[in-house]
C-alpha cells in the first residue's frame, strides 16, 4: 500500500509544483511549496479521515518528492 501511495505522491509532486508555479511566478519558493504540499495532502488517495495522519507520517517523503518535482521542472 505504501509503495503505491508514494508513486501516488511523485506524481502528484510533478501536478503541484506546476500549478504552483503557474499560480505564483518567481521569487516565491516557500509560498510554491506550501501550495504544493497543500495540494499533494488534499488529492492524496485516502480517506479525509486519514489524510492528516498520512502527511505527517510522509511529511519528509511529501518535501522530498517536491523539491525532485522542482529539480526535474527546472531541468525542462
Amino acid at each position: 500500500m505504501f509503495n503505491a501511495l508514494k508513486t501516488k505522491i511523485k506524481e502528484l509532486a510533478q501536478i503541484a509544483v506546476l500549478k504552483a508555479e503557474e499560480a505564483l511566478g518567481s521569487n516565491k519558493g516557500q509560498q510554491k511549496k506550501e501550495m504544493a504540499i497543500k495540494y499533494i495532502t488534499n488529492k492524496i488517495p485516502v480517506p479525509s479521515i486519514f489524510k492528516p495522519i498520512i502527511s505527517i507520517f510522509l511529511s519528509s517523503f511529501i518535501d522530498d518528492a517536491i523539491e525532485i518535482a522542482v529539480l526535474y521542472m527546472k531541468e525542462k
